[in-house]
C-alpha cells in the first residue's frame, strides 16, 4: 500500500469575513498523479498555497512528505518543487545560469548542482541549449526549463500549476511526457492544477474544489460512473454548475499575495 505523501485534514482559511477554503480533507499517495480541479475562486489557489507553506491556514492541519506545513516549513519547502502558471525564469541568464542559481538557493554543493544540471537538462531535452538565454527559448522550451529547476533539488513532490496553459498541443503532449515518466521512473508525486479536462483525464485521482469544499474526488473513470457521464468535463459542470465565474476581488488580492510570497521559495 503507497504511503501518504500529502495530508490535509479540516483545513479552513479565512480572508476576514471570507472563508476562502472550508473545512477540506483529502490525501494525496506516494508516486501518485493527482490532479486539483476548481472554477476561479473556488479555493484551489489558497488550498495550494498552504501546502507549499505561503500561506498559513486559519485551522486544520496539512502535511506535506510527513512535515506539518505550519511547524516544517522549511523541511516542507526542501523536499517540494514548484512549477508556478506565470514565467519565474531569469530571461537575461542562460539555462544553465538560471539552474545553477536554483541549485545554489537549496545549498547544493557545486559537484552536484553540475552533475544534477545535466540531469535535469537531458531530462527535459534542453542539454544541448543549456548555454543559451533564456529569452531566446520559446515558450515551451522555457515550461520545460522551469520543470527542470524544478528538480534541481530531487524533490519528492512536485507542484504544477496550469503547467500547459498557452502551449500548443504538440509541445502540451511533450510537457505530459515529462510527467508521467518523472511519475513512472522516479516516483514523484505529481499534484498539478489545469483547465483541460483531458489532461485531468491522464491522472490516477481527481479531486474538485468549489465554493471552499471538495465535491468531488475519486479516479475519473469511477467520477464518470457516479455521475453517469462520458467525460470528466461534464463531471466538472455537474457538480460546479454551467455559469461563468469571475474572480471576486478577494481572489485577486490573495493571488497578490502569493505573488509576493513566492519569493520565499526563490
Amino acid at each position: 500500500m503507497n504511503e501518504t505523501a500529502i495530508s490535509v485534514k479540516n483545513l479552513s482559511r479565512n480572508f476576514g469575513s471570507l472563508q476562502a477554503v472550508k473545512n477540506i480533507s483529502f490525501e494525496v499517495k506516494q508516486s501518485e498523479i493527482f490532479a486539483f480541479l476548481g472554477p476561479n475562486g473556488a479555493g484551489k489557489t489558497t488550498t495550494i498555497n498552504i501546502l507549499c507553506t505561503l500561506l498559513m491556514p486559519t485551522s486544520g492541519e496539512a502535511t506535506v512528505n510527513g512535515f506539518n506545513v505550519v511547524t516544517f516549513p522549511n523541511e516542507v519547502r526542501k523536499s517540494i518543487g514548484i512549477i508556478f502558471q506565470d514565467p519565474s525564469l531569469d530571461e537575461r541568464l542562460s539555462a544553465y545560469e538560471n539552474l545553477n542559481f536554483h541549485g545554489m538557493i537549496y545549498h547544493l554543493p557545486l559537484r552536484t548542482r553540475k552533475t544534477r544540471i545535466e540531469e535535469v537538462l537531458n531530462i527535459v531535452g534542453l542539454y544541448s541549449k543549456k548555454d543559451h538565454i533564456v529569452r531566446t527559448f520559446s515558450g515551451g522550451m522555457k515550461r520545460r526549463l522551469e520543470i527542470a529547476r524544478g528538480l534541481m533539488h530531487n524533490p519528492k513532490v512536485l507542484f504544477l500549476d496550469e503547467p500547459t496553459t498557452g502551449l500548443d498541443p504538440q509541445t502540451r503532449q511533450h510537457i505530459w511526457d515529462y510527467i508521467l515518466n518523472l511519475s513512472l521512473r522516479d516516483k514523484i508525486t505529481i499534484f498539478l492544477t489545469t483547465h483541460y479536462m483531458d489532461e485531468a483525464e491522464i491522472c490516477q485521482r481527481v479531486g474538485i474544489i468549489d465554493y471552499g469544499k471538495i465535491v468531488a474526488l475519486d479516479t475519473p473513470s469511477a467520477l464518470n460512473s457516479k455521475y453517469n457521464v462520458s467525460s470528466l468535463n461534464d463531471v466538472f459542470l455537474e457538480v460546479t454548475g454551467r455559469d461563468i465565474r469571475e474572480e471576486e476581488s478577494d481572489e485577486k488580492e490573495r493571488l497578490g499575495q502569493f505573488i509576493k510570497a513566492r519569493s520565499k521559495l526563490r
